[in-house]
């Protein structure tokens, strides 16, 4: 049978050892890239960084060519700013589905998890700021009998 603990020290030390953390390691290919793909409502982004300039490429044509807004521009940068490595990659990205706002935020989730890839010691970083939680908000479905998702028809006595 198994034996009594008699003090609050014994009973320490039945208690299992907690388990490490996790270890990440750095994930990258042939050409010293880090590949990560992000999503954000219906556009999906395949997102490659490698050491560089700071120069960001979206479908063969510059960020600001590609993403006209400020705002979009300034999403894009939000991990490499959170992390301290703004201009410290070269990033190459191809884009499609949704529109430009959708877009913008697939290309920062695939971005922040292709700098987790390249450099495992920024995760806690880039988790502190929300960057690499999927963001799973998608436009509801329309339903029978309503105009919209959720507006009726106007109703009329007579």
């Amino acid at each position: 049978m198994a034996e009594t603990v008699q003090s609050m020290e014994g009973l320490a030390s039945l208690k299992p050892a907690a388990p490490d953390a996790p270890v990440y390691v750095k994930k990258v290919d042939a050409q010293g890239r880090a590949y990560a793909t992000g999503k954000r409502k219906n556009a999906v982004a395949r997102v490659w960084i490698k050491p560089g300039t700071g120069k960001i490429v979206v479908n063969t044509r510059t960020v600001e060519v590609f993403f006209a807004r400020p705002v979009l521009r300034m999403m894009i940068q939000q991990p490499l700013v959170a992390a301290n490595r703004a201009g410290a990659y070269d990033i190459i990205c191809t884009v499609s589905g949704g529109g430009l706002s959708g877009q913008a935020g697939a290309v920062r989730h695939g971005l922040s998890k292709a700098l987790t890839y390249f450099e495992p010691e920024l995760r806690g970083a880039l988790k502190k700021g929300g960057f690499l939680t999927r963001d799973s908000r998608v436009v509801e479905r329309k339903k029978y009998g309503r105009a919209k998702a959720r507006r009726s028809f106007q109703f009329s006595k007579r």
